[in-house]
């Protein structure tokens, strides 16, 4: 890819959207120049334009939360690029995966939202390599196979009352805390939740 093929505006901005590249979810919208662009392609991390600060600046410098760069397409118009990206932590300055993490109005779920257990998954496969002090995913770890074991079994037990007590608030916690247990688990394993959802599907297939 050329920048020079990109149609920048009167400003000499492009809007960027970045995406992950494992999970599809948008993770935020920014600003490229000329020259972030190209420090972009020259470095394979993303560089933007802040509009704000009048000047460049490089996603994770001071937190640490990079995004390699997996590619870039560009539109039809060459005048908007999609940046697909692996990245290193949370992509909002709030510390949520996703700037994209508020809802404007009620409705319901799409199949993008079950994008959330990849997103888990990721969590807590950087939880076991990094073992950040105080967090409770890290405790998991280093107590061992044991210990997640026994959590998974009580997590289960919590929602077979939940259910018996026909609540659905409860349930809902307890089925929530039973799927962050159980990716806890697949991932101690090193088994990928992609493996659990192809079993799946094929079963699907078979019947």
């Amino acid at each position: 890819m050329n920048s020079n093929e990109i149609k920048f505006d009167e400003k000499g901005l492009v809007p960027v959207i970045i995406q992950d590249a494992e999970t599809m979810e948008v993770l935020t919208l920014a600003y490229m120049n000329k020259e972030s662009l190209e420090k972009t392609l020259e470095t394979g991390e993303t560089w933007f334009y802040s509009r704000s600060r009048q000047g460049l600046w490089h996603k994770g410098e001071t937190s640490g939360n990079t995004q390699a760069v997996v590619d870039i397409k560009y539109d039809c118009d060459k005048d908007a690029l999609l940046v697909l990206v692996k990245p290193k932590g949370p992509a909002c300055h709030t510390g949520a995966v996703s700037c994209f993490s508020q809802g404007v109005t009620e409705r319901n779920l799409s199949l993008g939202d079950y994008q959330i257990l990849q997103t888990l998954e990721k969590v807590i496969m950087e939880r076991e390599k990094e073992r950040p002090e105080g967090a409770y995913t890290t405790y998991l770890f280093e107590k061992g196979v044991d210990k997640i074991l026994k959590k998974v079994g009580e997590e289960a037990a919590e929602v077979i009352i939940a259910a018996k007590n026909r609540s659905h608030e409860e349930l809902k916690w307890e089925a929530a805390d039973l799927l962050y247990h159980l990716q806890v688990l697949l991932v101690e394993q090193g088994l990928p939740f992609t493996e659990v959802l192809k079993t799946l599907e094929q079963r699907h297939k078979d019947r």
